[in-house]
């Protein structure tokens, strides 16, 4: 992870925040902290990736719906979420569900992710919902 953070530091330092392979290892650095549970630091850094990407390559790049994926992912994973940080994650996956599989086709890797991801979102709020 350290390696991971120390390229995209560099690449941020050498190419800009805008540039793809910037965001690539924007990317691959977030994905490390969510997948170690770094959620704290994966949030903060979704949170100023993301509309760079967007901006920059648009909604329909697969790195951008990635991002939006992850970032998801990270807000109901954590055990500390919020009611607010479990309903924003359900509505950027409901959000996001249809468009990716539009996109990449239903049988894809990220879409079927996507759904999945959305499911368990969705089991998470309902039961932090009904002990609130």
């Amino acid at each position: 992870m350290r390696i991971e953070k120390d390229v995209y530091s560099g690449y941020l330092r050498l190419l800009g925040e805008e540039n793809e392979i910037t965001l690539q290892a924007a990317l691959n650095y977030t994905a490390s902290l969510v997948g170690l549970k770094h959620f704290e630091e994966a949030k903060s850094l979704f949170r100023k990736v993301i509309p760079v990407a967007r901006r920059v390559q648009g909604d329909n790049d697969e790195k951008t719906i990635r991002m939006r994926w992850y970032f998801a992912v990270a807000l109901y994973q954590d055990e500390g979420a919020s009611l607010d940080d479990l309903r924003e994650a359900v509505t950027s996956l409901e959000e996001l569900a249809p468009y990716a599989r539009r996109l990449l086709g239903g049988a894809h890797p990220i879409a079927t992710g996507i759904e999945l991801a959305l499911g368990q979102s969705r089991e998470i709020l309902r039961a932090r919902e009904g002990t609130a």
